[in-house]
């Protein structure tokens, strides 16, 4: 499903050229492909230059991501509870994989990428948006998932303690029409 690496979808394909450079930039090349799934974009790091890890939490999907990238780290885990010490990546994506998180509990998971980022660390978070007032739940093929109204979830990443910085919406990728987004965001 995942074979085309962002091929085509030129726009989230420079968000991320975008973080690597920042990253690279900053000095920590050290990075978590938090909901990595199959590992594709956690190889994309890796190609751009960055020390990547890929999280899961699907045993399955951890598994295929080790045999197709056999040189790089993976490692189940939930996102709210990542197996690392306190500051140490220079940056964190989270590619669609927050989507499924229930509105109440997404403040935890980015505190646990705030917990993880080291100072000046970026995280690069890509998501559904909405032009709706608040959350819109929808069926999704691997479990509910959520689309977001881009102020109301920047305003979270800002509560967490990180200060957005850019923000891409566009056009939708998808059946369901919503918007694609892409927010990049600092730890001060």
């Amino acid at each position: 499903m995942f074979a085309d690496r962002l091929e085509t979808r030129p726009f989230a394909r420079a968000m991320l050229g975008s973080f690597a450079e920042l990253v690279r930039g900053a000095g920590n090349v050290r990075v978590g492909d938090v909901g990595c799934g199959p590992g594709h974009l956690t190889a994309m790091l890796g190609d751009l230059g960055l020390d990547a890890v890929g999280f899961d939490l699907s045993a399955a999907m951890v598994g295929h991501a080790r045999r197709a990238n056999p040189s790089l780290g993976f490692v189940e885990a939930s996102m709210e509870a990542l197996p690392v010490e306190d500051g140490v990546f220079g940056g964190v994506l989270a590619h669609y994989s927050m989507i499924h998180t229930p509105p109440a509990e997404l403040p935890a998971v980015l505190a646990e990428q705030v917990r993880v980022l080291a100072p000046g660390g970026l995280l690069l978070a890509s998501f559904f948006a909405t032009d709706a007032a608040d959350p819109i739940r929808f069926d999704h093929k691997v479990t509910p998932a959520y689309s977001w109204p881009v102020d109301a979830f920047a305003e979270l990443v800002s509560d967490a303690g990180l200060i957005p910085f850019a923000r891409l919406v566009h056009d939708p990728a998808s059946e369901r029409g919503f918007l694609d987004a892409h927010l990049m965001a600092r730890l001060s």
